[in-house]
């Protein structure tokens, strides 16, 4: 079978594996139909590394995925041909933190499309049932494998704490960024403001419900934001672009007693904020470490049609594609918001 794998920076192969072993116990044979491209994955397709861990050996990308059953093993109930979206940390379930709820912050998960844990971008692979959810008629493939980067959003939501009417600033609008402007919506907040240096991504943060979109090459971030808000600043800020300004902005953006809660993962691995502006603020800053427990919520939003994720899903490619796919995603080219790989669909799909 086909697989599309990561040598190095800028090195997409698609090449023949082998088939995987057929489930065991407790696990299901996946036919993969949609995997979608992160800003995570763009840091290893970048850099070739991301947070410490570094590719040294051709790895399988990929953890925003959705996939429908072919075949099952021992003790699993799962029709074949059902469709799922999939959760993609495999956490131990013995830890302290997973015994408190936290599997997010299992200390030996194994995650999809990290080192040395190959990931999605494949046509077929083995995965315990347990971590799958099944996805109605009325949400499609790519829609399901967007449940994940959801999902973190709810997370950051909830880290927040953001209560109906309070305003909201989203530093960067890639596609958890722009999640980030349809949760917040949903759940009540008055006003949101974005700011974002990509063009069509501003554009697109506006249709989604923020009132204001700010260049932040044409006037210092938190400087704008207070501006627009009366001197106040916004009661939340999601730092959400991983870039080395974002997290001082975001601090500079809130008002005093405010939430900032960091998303965004940096190429360096270093959080720069000015010390004196948050600790007189008497901020509170949050990390968001990927998601937990949110997949059903995140399935619920889009089945109802209360988060419709549908104009962010812009580009659509066949695997055979996956470094076009790749070379899209990390130049924003063509109006790309979210780029979805389909394995086994032929030819490119946009």
């Amino acid at each position: 079978m086909k697989a599309a794998r990561l040598y190095g920076p800028g090195d997409i192969r698609v090449e023949e594996i082998p088939e995987p072993e057929p489930p065991g116990p407790g696990e299901v044979l996946l036919a993969v139909t949609a995997v979608g491209i992160c800003g995570s994955d763009l840091h290893y397709y970048r850099e070739g590394g991301l947070g410490g861990l570094n590719v040294e050996e051709p790895l399988i990308l990929g953890h925003e995925f959705a996939g429908r059953v072919e075949a099952v093993g021992p003790e699993v109930s799962l029709p074949v041909g059902t469709r799922v979206a999939v959760e993609p940390g495999r956490s131990c379930g013995q830890c302290e933190m997973c015994r408190e709820g936290h599997p997010n912050l299992c200390p030996a998960v194994r995650f999809c499309g990290t080192p040395l844990v190959d990931g999605a971008l494949r046509e077929r692979m083995v995965y315990p049932a347990s971590l799958l959810f099944l996805l109605p008629d009325a949400v499609s493939d790519a829609e399901g494998a967007a449940l994940e980067p959801l999902g973190i959003g709810l997370h950051a939501l909830g880290l927040a704490k953001l209560e109906p009417g309070r305003t909201v600033a989203v530093l960067g609008a890639g596609p958890i960024g722009l999640m980030l402007v349809l949760l917040c919506r949903a759940a009540g907040a008055a006003e949101i403001f974005v700011s974002e240096p990509v063009p069509h991504r501003r554009e697109a943060a506006l249709r989604l419900g923020a009132i204001a979109a700010l260049e932040p090459a044409a006037e210092p971030v938190g400087a704008a934001i207070r501006r627009l808000t009366g001197g106040r600043g916004v009661d939340v800020a999601f730092e959400a672009a991983g870039a080395p300004e974002t997290p001082a902005q975001a601090a500079e953006a809130v008002r005093p007693g405010g939430h900032v809660v960091l998303v965004g993962i940096p190429a360096d691995d270093r959080l720069v904020l000015s010390h004196a502006v948050a600790r007189r603020k008497g901020l509170t800053l949050r990390f968001a470490r990927r998601m937990k427990h949110t997949y059903p919520r995140a399935l619920a939003l889009v089945a109802s049609g209360r988060v419709d994720l549908r104009p962010l899903l812009t580009h659509h490619f066949a695997l055979e594609d996956a470094a076009e796919a790749f070379q899209v995603a990390d130049t924003y080219a063509e109006g790309a918001l979210k780029v979805t790989i389909l394995p086994g669909a032929g030819g490119v799909r946009r």
